[in-house]
């Protein structure tokens, strides 16, 4: 069932995105060659427990981290490890949230690591401007299937392909709530959007074809023909006369997380 926030609920979702967003950014600015990422794990955790929260995907249906982080060909869900250094020229997926005063955050930005080859910037770059083509659609009055059109539209016309099996979602109490959002299909269909409604809007998609595989730790999703992949994600709230994007910290490069505050 969609559950729609009242302004009261929606509050809490800004404080929960608001940290949720920082915590991303402090992650994504700790990036370096030679860090591991359990290191910008613990600098996700640090940060979301310092300002009074949650960090909701740890231990969520057994998960063991703070954030998902997921390198190159991983697309989603890679474990965080001491093992796993980060080097120049890679591309680093982090996913994370946080929860606190009962309600949750979810976001998620691929970083370069230094200077990465053209085609990799170009997915990075095809595969953010899709998400805020989704959320351009997402709005009172459309339908969930107008978002997945967007992404799907954008991302295909320049070469690139949209994972089919891992979608957005509803986001509030739960971390994961209905309605599921994905990012392809026809416009028109699937649920109407409605005032008090907060979904998370995330394009994964993959340099080459979108058919992935689940490791054996039954986590770790990649592409199955190796290419790169890349996941932008955003926590909105539909409202009467727009759409606020609860997380925009991490995607504001004037935003330091270093000076955040909720006062």
């Amino acid at each position: 069932m969609i559950q729609i926030k009242n302004a009261a609920e929606l509050q809490k979702m800004r404080k929960a995105c608001a940290i949720s967003a920082a915590a991303l950014k402090a992650g994504g600015e700790a990036i370096e060659p030679g860090i591991t990422t359990a290191e910008i794990d613990k600098i996700i955790y640090d940060f979301i427990v310092r300002h009074g929260a949650r960090p909701n995907f740890l231990h969520l249906y057994g998960f063991p981290a703070t954030a998902c982080i997921s390198v190159n060909d991983t697309v989603i869900h890679g474990i965080p490890n001491k093992q796993q250094q980060i080097r120049p020229g890679d591309i680093v997926s982090i996913d994370t949230g946080c929860k606190i005063d009962g309600f949750n955050g979810d976001n998620a930005c691929t970083y370069a690591c230094g200077k990465i080859d053209l085609e990799a910037q170009r997915l990075l770059d095809v595969t953010k401007e899709s998400l805020h083509r989704g959320i351009e659609m997402a709005c009172g009055g459309n339908r969930v299937g107008d978002i997945g059109h967007a992404v799907q539209s954008y991302v295909e016309e320049n070469g690139f392909s949209v994972v089919r099996t891992f979608v957005g979602h509803g986001v509030g109490k739960e971390l994961h709530e209905d309605p599921e959002v994905p990012n392809f299909g026809n416009a028109g269909r699937g649920p109407r959007l409605v005032p008090g409604m907060c979904i998370a809007v995330e394009p994964m998609v993959c340099q080459y074809k979108y058919a992935v595989k689940t490791l054996k730790d039954g986590w770790t999703v990649k592409t199955k023909d190796g290419g790169l992949a890349a996941h932008f994600e955003h926590s909105n709230a539909i409202l009467k006369d727009h759409t606020e994007i609860m997380t925009r910290f991490w995607d504001d490069p004037d935003f330091d997380p270093e000076t955040f505050s909720l006062k």
